[in-house]
């Protein structure tokens, strides 16, 4: 049974509580569980009187909702109580609260996702969820259309389940309903739709899933233009599990266009559109060519440009290796240095520098300060 620090407070001042949602998928699944969510069947202020009462620190965290978090032993517990659905618009739902735990699990998007589990280690599954994870299936709860209504942002959550759950062939009651009812996404803030972009591209082999994205015209939505072939061939290439290396290979076009829809940040931004310079660099270049090309970009940088230009085998192994085992070169001469030999600061001395830094890379970055300052041209007495 999962085990976390704090966990044990949580069940003394509420042992009606059960885990729910991905860590009991995941218990099951026998992969780790970093975070644990709770249900109960009590209202949210009985959940904080009781977590008081043990000595607990609660903090209101959404209690439209139903949730409060509970910090035990340095870890923040969510605690929801049960919820039913009064009404939804496929982007929020207005609830009321239960005391029936298949109510609320009947509200929950997979199966997968359903199930719930007791101190004890009783697991409680409503709707063949055990038996759905065992086969690698991803189900929608009950009519695949109605989950899917009430947020759609589950057409894109299937996606992410599949690729990181699924196997062999997909639901077809669930791959009708995310078809049928794609253009839902549209509505939906860029925010949540690029959380689960993110969280599909992470998963360990998500070409597959992509692929079933485009054939049901989901990809179109979210990523026009997407060559999966090109992310196949950086992923058999072995490039590591990196959300944006792996946006990088399969689109391309105007990165700030693409920022703008997403609202990607501004160190996002500024990957991505480093990301797209095609890589310059050869396995046969020589050390002052890796010299020069660390001196304008960090190693990590041209190390991702090589994945995203597909560089397999041993010879491109061995580059990535050399540039990741140099140091980065630094130019050894500031525009005080030029001060003190007797410059004007101003326009010239820029000029002046940059020329001086061009001999320095074509000579591969190996002349000291004092051999930069050489080639400086003083003035006139």
């Amino acid at each position: 049974m999962i085990n976390l620090p704090g966990m044990a407070q949580v069940w003394d001042a509420l042992p009606e509580a059960r885990i729910v949602g991905g860590a009991v998928r995941d218990w099951l699944a026998q992969r780790d569980v970093a975070d644990v969510d709770f249900a109960v069947p009590l209202a949210p202020d009985v959940v904080m009187a009781r977590a008081a009462a043990a000595g607990l620190k609660t903090v209101p965290t959404g209690l439209a909702h139903g949730t409060v978090t509970i910090v035990a032993a340095g870890h923040g517990f969510e605690v929801t109580s049960l919820r039913r659905d009064i009404a939804t618009d496929g982007r929020h739902a207005v609830v009321a609260f239960t005391d029936d735990w298949q109510e609320d699990a009947a509200r929950r998007d997979f199966t997968i996702n359903a199930m719930s589990a007791a101190r004890d280690g009783n697991v409680h599954d409503y709707f063949g969820g055990q038996e759905d994870l065992a086969a690698g299936r991803v189900r929608f709860v009950g009519d695949a259309a109605a989950r899917i209504t009430e947020d759609y942002l589950r057409v894109l959550r299937f996606f992410r389940f599949f690729a990181r759950y699924g196997r062999g062939t997909p639901d077809a009651a669930a791959v009708a309903a995310v078809t049928a009812l794609r253009n839902g996404v549209n509505g939906l803030s860029a925010e949540r739709v690029w959380s689960e972009i993110n969280k599909i591209l992470a998963a360990p082999a998500p070409v597959p899933t992509l692929r079933l994205m485009a054939d049901t015209g989901i990809l179109p939505l979210v990523l026009p233009g997407a060559e999966v072939a090109r992310l196949e061939a950086v992923i058999a290439a072995g490039a590591p599990v990196d959300a944006l290396l792996r946006i990088a290979a399969l689109w391309h076009g105007d990165v700030d266009a693409f920022a703008a829809r997403w609202r990607l940040s501004s160190a996002e931004t500024a990957r991505l559109a480093a990301l797209t310079v095609p890589n310059a660099l050869q396995p046969a270049d020589d050390d002052a060519a890796l010299r020069r090309a660390l001196a304008e970009e960090p190693p990590a940088m041209l190390v991702d440009r090589i994945w995203l230009a597909a560089g397999a085998g041993p010879d491109w192994a061995a580059l990535r290796a050399r540039l990741l085992g140099m140091q980065r070169p630094v130019f050894p001469l500031q525009g005080r240095d030029l001060a003190a030999l007797g410059l004007t600061p101003g326009p010239e001395m820029g000029v002046t520098l940059r020329e001086i830094r061009d001999w320095w890379l074509a000579g591969g970055c190996i002349a000291d300060a004092a051999a930069c300052r050489a080639q400086v041209s003083r003035p006139a007495p």
